[in-house]
């Protein structure tokens, strides 16, 4: 922490001191073999040490608590805290005294002061205190202005500043991906990196969604009718460690079916990051609204309702599409089923679906079958918009395990 030190003698006197947790004595253990010339005078030493851990002596972290000797360091999502005291050093009675304490960032200047009254008088000896508190929400340099303005007996005002500047680490790395499902499902897949220099304790990590989006947590599996984090009982992330955390959400059904919402950018929520370090100082980190690009999907989507997870070979099975129209005109829909050399549709193909209007969409039940064991890709339907003579292809819309009937598995 820098001080500027004021070249004129007053008659007050500025301290400010930051306020934070003590940490654990650390020592550093002197052993030898037995055989050594000491013998086992060390180990003597070491267990008589009213410092060390009874048991466990030759570990540096210690049992007892020792006050900082430094100012530290603070990251983002912290609270800053500090102890400012204005003390009468002369021995005259100052009057009007007002201390006002600012945080100057490099976006803002913010106001910490608790009271922006004066104080009528400080006799000598006599001091006044403060604390102050602010959640650090800005990454840098951060300069905290202490200015006293006071009042001599003679009716001289007098007027002086202190700065005090710390700097404002990062805590965490935060890195996001988005996985798109066959359905209007995204998976968030959040990583989480401690970039500190001591392990912290994650007290909760969670999704707020948008207004468009349910959300559901994958970070727990049941066991015993009882939902248990993957992560165990004691979420301890460690120096540089990393962490994965799996999110689902869902479009609220009053958005599912407006074809706006499957197409451009989107926006998904944010994370809610709640964390514990050292004695229990506590951060908190909210990271900006995430957003990811939504698949395309053309003037039409086709995607799959439902379908089974293995049918036999050879014998029919039924599907079920949905096809929706994102573009911003009526469409008169034809379906055209192609076989190919492991599926073979049944049915009337060049079938007229009907007009379908923007945003709206339909369901199609289907039936196939398959003259091919193994996992197979269902391929060959093709929608054809007669208003304006366009072709859609679609490929490879889902994947079935084809059996054999007679031994049921995979030859």
């Amino acid at each position: 922490m820098d001080v500027s030190q004021t070249k004129q003698e007053h008659l007050l006197a500025l301290k400010v001191m930051r306020l934070t947790k003590p940490t654990l004595f650390t020592n550093l253990p002197v052993t030898c073999e037995d055989r050594d010339l000491p013998g086992a005078l060390f180990g003597e030493l070491m267990r008589d040490d009213p410092s060390t851990i009874k048991g466990a002596e030759t570990l540096m972290l210690g049992e007892m608590l020792t006050l900082p000797q430094n100012f530290g360091n603070i990251f983002l999502g912290e609270t800053f805290s500090s102890y400012i005291s204005v003390h009468n050093d002369s021995n005259q009675v100052v009057k009007d005294i007002l201390v006002k304490a600012d945080l100057q960032t490099s976006s803002q200047r913010l106001n910490l002061s608790a009271s922006n009254s004066a104080m009528t008088e400080l006799k000598p000896e006599c001091c006044i205190d403060d604390v102050i508190h602010h959640e650090v929400k800005e990454i840098g340099t951060h300069i905290l202005v202490c200015a006293v303005s006071y009042t001599t007996q003679f009716g001289e005002k007098l007027y002086f500043r202190k700065f005090f500047k710390f700097q404002v680490l990062k805590p965490l790395d935060v890195k996001t991906k988005f996985y798109n499902a066959e359905t209007d499902e995204v998976f968030l897949e959040a990583q989480i990196q401690n970039i500190t220099t001591s392990p912290m304790f994650m007290e909760k990590v969670s999704l707020e969604p948008s207004m468009m989006y349910n959300v559901s947590e994958l970070n727990t599996v049941t066991l015993q009718d009882q939902g248990v984090s993957t992560f165990g009982k004691m979420s301890y992330l460690q120096p540089m460690d990393t962490r994965q955390y799996l999110y689902c959400l869902k479009p609220k059904p009053e958005y599912a079916e407006k074809a706006g919402v499957i197409k451009g950018v989107t926006v998904i929520g944010k994370l809610d990051i709640v964390w514990k370090t050292n004695l229990g100082e506590r951060g908190r980190l909210q990271t900006s609204q995430l957003q990811r690009m939504a698949p395309g999907y053309g003037d039409i989507r086709l995607s799959m309702e439902t379908i089974p997870d293995t049918v036999n070979l050879e014998e029919p099975f039924d599907i079920s599409c949905k096809i929706t129209n994102c573009s911003e005109r009526t469409m008169d829909l034809v379906l055209d089923m192609c076989n190919t050399s492991c599926i073979h549709w049944c049915g009337v193909s060049g079938r007229a679906l009907g007009k379908l209007s923007p945003a709206a969409s339909l369901s199609l039940p289907l039936t196939l079958l398959s003259s091919m064991q193994g996992l197979q890709s269902i391929s060959g339907l093709r929608l054809t918009d007669s208003f304006l003579k366009r072709t859609y292809e679609y490929d490879d819309v889902a994947q079935v395990c084809v059996v054999c009937p007679h031994n049921g598995h995979l030859s």
